[in-house]
């Protein structure tokens, strides 16, 4: 199965392992500038040179070689699954994307059709009640995940600790995993590892989220988002990842993990 969602920079000193949603666009363009002093033109997901991607095919056995004899710093960054659910709901279902239309073609007319969810008209801006319509996608999220009806999960909103897990499962091992919330002390252990002569400057890069501005703003608190049954299902289908990160499930207001990533308990229960 190999390493896929996997990155690593031309110089082959650090490898990430990609989870949507958590800064992952910022990430990829810190790796990218620094090998080559300059940040990507474009959505860093759609760059086919200055990074190796395990999706490219040229760079598999060279992303394969530096995890397996551990050459390369290993690392991926987390994001509490509250926030992150509900980043999904406003940029992929919401949100009008980059290309103009609607994210994944049919999928936003199947679930006003079919779970009654509302995304602010054809332009992303109208108004409607954001907090019931993200309630009946949470529903959908929930069946995509749990039974892969009426579809599969997609990677924007399936558990973070399956996506950490591939690697795990397949041979890798993880040097560092750090918080989205806490971004620039996280992502100190990774810059010790790049190339000196080309480090940006994380004070003042622009954070790369290519959708935002094309929807509707979150008008609420992210815990008035989140009831009693909402919760339920968050603990139905992100449990691992509440657990293995140390998220607060019990305050959806509270965004900090409770606790450091305890990397060794992420091998142990992703391994198999």
């Amino acid at each position: 199965m190999g390493f896929p969602g996997t990155w690593m920079t031309e110089s082959c000193g650090v490898v990430y392992r990609v989870v949507p949603k958590c800064a992952c666009s910022t990430i990829g363009q810190i790796l990218f500038h620094a090998d080559h002093g300059r940040f990507h033109d474009g959505d860093i997901h759609d760059a086919t040179t200055g990074l190796h991607k395990w999706a490219m095919e040229g760079s598999q056995p060279l992303i394969e070689q530096a995890v397996g004899d551990r050459s390369a710093f290993a690392f991926s960054c987390v994001r509490n699954p509250y926030a992150r659910i509900l980043s999904s709901f406003f940029d992929k279902i919401c949100g009008i994307q980059r290309n103009g239309r609607r994210y994944r073609g049919n999928l936003v007319p199947m679930l006003v059709r079919r779970y009654g969810v509302e995304v602010g008209g054809e332009d992303g801006r109208g108004d409607f009640d954001q907090i019931a319509s993200f309630r009946r996608f949470l529903l959908f999220a929930r069946d995509t995940i749990r039974f892969r009806k009426p579809m599969d999960p997609d990677i924007h909103w399936s558990a973070m600790s399956g996506h950490v897990g591939t690697f795990v499962a397949n041979g890798g091992r993880y040097d560092h995993i750090f918080f989205t919330e806490r971004f620039t002390e996280g992502m100190q252990p990774v810059l010790r590892r790049l190339p000196q002569q080309h480090l940006p400057d994380l004070a003042t890069i622009p954070r790369f989220n290519e959708s935002e501005g094309h929807g509707p703003k979150r008008l609420h608190p992210v815990a008035d988002y989140f009831d009693d049954l909402s919760r339920h299902l968050m603990w139905e289908i992100y449990q691992r990842d509440f657990e293995l990160f140390r998220y607060d499930f019990d305050d959806p207001s509270n965004p900090l993990p409770l606790g450091p990533v305890d990397l060794d308990a992420v091998h142990a229960r992703l391994s198999g």
